[in-house]
This record gives structure tokens, C-alpha cells and sequence, in this order.
């Protein structure tokens, strides 16, 4: 008999722990709630911003990263200088260089519904003359309608960006606008374009039409280039000096993929702000619980004493305690875990994205409420395994 050790069954442990947390029902649940928002907060935070990323990335897959574009930047005066007229003919010949593409702005150009518009009101649009592969090489799709090809960039068509066709109230194919004192056909309409993002706000026409109605000389303002995934970086370093040879210095490359990342990396920053916001949410829901079982301390002193004088130890008490914090604590978890995955399934959805929260994430967040509701539980577990049967009594 001197042996033996008095235990307290797994079972028997949950069963008090649940019957404290029943007794006081509304109490459980503005504890638990104090928890379910710090752990809701920081699951939608993080997937929200997972769900982000995983369009990017699913747009970045479908455009490919081999996008370079090239224009022409400030000569040692200042002034915007030009590229010359045969540059896309030496781009097209560098080693490694699978597409290229150009458009020309038309400086003094705009496109209006009719004549009857008033000239400054020009909604920010503008006129581009377009080169026929354009679309390939940017990753641009058709919303209706035809791309321009050998035969209509001879003649008065134009094809509009999506924001263009928007402002200009175009709604259908054969539609016609003014540019330049010329009636011009709209014979298509894009998509939105990630990559090119400056084709959306123009019309475009073909090179041979703009060198009939408006002079176009031949120079770009744009080059777009696709190359092997692994020459890029070599490919970006051979542009400059093949586009224009005497001036390199006066040529910008750029990557319009970089721009997709970086707008990435500033969201996984933000989140990284908010999930600190949520982190602090949880610490106020783990002072919650504490303060409940402080007070469920207090008021059962009675109920430690008569369990201490029928034979329960100090390590039952605090188990029984430290286990109640916990569930307690757990229950908030698993309702701000669903909570929070809910609110990233509203947002993706109303965004069109994809609801990507990572599993991890969602083990974390319990686990993370079982952490607080063991920190949270065990002063007042201590504090209730040092009252002594007598002093409990008395009370």
C-alpha cells in the first residue's frame, strides 16, 4: 500500500476540466471569444495574403518571367531621345531571343466617340501605332473581337486597351471613333494585360496606317522581348547597346514580371504588420482566460477543499486547473481557426483568387491557443494547487 501513488485517469482529468467550463457557460465563452479573434485575425491575415500570392504566382506561370521591355530614356541634355527605326530588326537577331514586339506612341494624338467631344477631354487616353506580333509577345488576350493582321493595318482600324474601350463607352465590335479628323473601325478589344499594363489606356493602329495619316517615322517607343528563361539576364545586359549603338546609356530595360514580385514582397510585408496586430489580439485573450481562472479559483475554494480532504493531491488540483485553462482556451482556437478561414474564403472569392491557406497554418493557430491557455492556466492552477484543505473549508 506505501507504493502505491494516487492517479488521476486522462479521462477523469478532461471530465472536470469540461464540467468547470460548463458550469459558467457565458463566462466560457467571453474568454474563449478573446481568443477566437486574435487566432481569426491572424489566420485571415495570413490567408488572405497566401491567396494573393497564389495568383501572382499562377499569373506569373501563365505570362512566364522572359518578358524584357526596352524604351528609350534621357539624352545628356535631358530630352527624351528615340530609338532607332531599325532596332526590333537587331533585337530579333540576338542569340537566345525567341520574341519581339514593338508600339510607337503618336505624339499629339487622341481618340474620341465622335467629333462632337471636346478636344481636352481626352479621358487619358492615347494612340499607338502597333507592331502585328504585339500580342504574342506580351501575353495579351482578346476580350472580343481581332487582332489587327497584314491587311487591316493598311487601312483606318483600331483595336482598344480594355480601359479605353471602357471609357469611350464601346461595348461592341464595328463601333467607330475619331483620331486625327479620321473615322477609325474598332475591331477588337483587349483583356487587361499584367505584363503591359500601358496597353490598356490606348488605341492602337497599324504601323503602314500611321505612316499614311500621321507621318510615323518607324521608331518604337516600346520594345518587348522574350528570350529563354535561363539568357534573360544575358539577353537584358546584350539590349542596350543593340538597340542603339551609339548611345546605349540612352536605353532602359526593364522586367515587368519585377514589378508583380515586388508588389508581392510590399503585401508580405503588410501581412507581417497584421499578423503582429493579431499576435497582440491573442495576448489580450490569453490574459482573458487567466483573469477567468483566477476567479474560478477564488470562487471554488470550496469545492478544492473537499476534493483535497477526500484524498486529491496538489498535482491533481493544478492538472485539473491547468487542463480547464487549456480547453478553455482550445475551444477559442478552433472557432477563430474556422472563423479565419471563412473570412479568407469571402475575400478570395470576392477577388477571384484562389483560397490557398497552408494546413500549417491552420495547425499553428491551435496550437498556438493551446500554448496561451497553458501559459494563461498556470498561475492560477498553481495558485489553486497551494490552498490547503483547512483554509478551503473555512471559506
Amino acid at each position: 500500500m506505501n507504493g502505491l501513488r494516487s492517479r488521476l485517469r486522462i479521462t477523469d482529468l478532461l471530465g472536470l476540466g469540461l464540467h468547470g467550463l460548463r458550469a459558467r457557460p457565458m463566462r466560457a465563452v467571453l474568454s474563449a471569444l478573446g481568443i477566437a479573434i486574435g487566432i481569426a485575425a491572424m489566420i485571415a491575415v495570413v490567408g488572405i495574403s497566401t491567396s494573393s500570392e497564389a495568383l501572382v504566382k499562377q499569373k506569373l506561370a501563365a505570362l512566364g518571367t522572359n518578358l524584357l521591355t526596352a524604351s528609350a530614356g534621357s539624352d545628356f541634355f535631358g530630352e527624351e531621345s528615340e530609338l532607332p527605326a531599325d532596332a526590333i530588326d537587331r533585337v530579333r537577331r540576338i542569340d537566345g531571343v525567341e520574341q519581339a514586339s514593338w508600339h510607337a506612341t503618336l505624339t499629339d494624338l487622341n481618340v474620341y466617340r465622335n467629333a462632337l467631344i471636346d478636344p481636352g477631354a481626352t479621358a487619358g487616353l492615347s494612340v499607338v501605332a502597333a507592331d502585328l506580333d504585339l500580342l504574342t509577345t506580351t501575353g495579351t488576350d482578346l476580350a472580343s473581337g481581332v487582332w489587327l493582321n497584314g491587311a487591316t493595318e493598311q487601312f483606318p482600324v483600331v483595336v482598344l486597351g480594355d480601359k479605353a474601350a471602357e471609357r469611350l463607352g464601346i461595348v461592341t465590335i464595328g463601333s467607330t471613333v475619331e483620331i486625327g479628323g479620321t473615322q477609325f473601325t474598332v475591331a477588337g478589344i483587349l483583356e487587361r494585360s499584367p505584363l503591359a499594363p500601358e496597353l490598356d489606356s490606348v488605341a492602337m493602329m497599324g504601323g503602314p496606317i500611321a505612316a499614311e495619316l500621321f507621318g510615323f517615322n518607324g521608331s518604337p517607343t516600346v520594345i518587348y522581348e522574350r528570350s529563354a528563361d535561363d539568357l534573360v539576364g544575358q539577353v537584358r545586359d546584350l539590349l542596350p547597346a543593340t538597340i542603339n549603338p551609339e548611345s546605349p546609356s540612352q536605353v532602359k530595360v526593364s522586367r515587368p514580371s519585377d514589378a508583380l514580385a515586388a508588389k508581392n514582397t510590399i503585401d508580405q510585408a503588410f501581412t507581417g504588420l497584421l499578423v503582429g496586430v493579431g499576435s497582440i489580439a491573442l495576448l489580450v485573450g490569453g490574459i482573458g482566460v487567466a483573469n477567468t481562472m483566477v476567479i474560478s479559483v477564488l470562487e471554488r475554494r470550496q469545492e478544492i477543499g473537499l476534493r483535497r480532504s477526500l484524498g486529491a493531491t496538489r498535482g491533481h488540483i493544478r492538472s485539473q486547473f491547468l487542463v480547464e485553462a487549456i480547453l478553455l482556451a482550445l475551444c477559442g482556437g478552433i472557432a477563430g481557426t474556422a472563423i479565419g478561414w471563412v473570412i479568407t474564403a469571402i475575400v478570395a472569392g470576392a477577388n477571384g483568387w484562389l483560397v490557398a491557406v497552408p494546413p500549417a497554418v491552420l495547425a499553428a493557430g491551435v496550437v498556438a491557443t493551446v500554448v496561451v491557455g497553458a501559459v494563461a492556466g498556470a498561475l492560477p492552477a498553481a495558485r489553486a494547487a497551494r490552498t490547503s484543505p483547512t483554509a478551503a473549508l473555512n471559506a
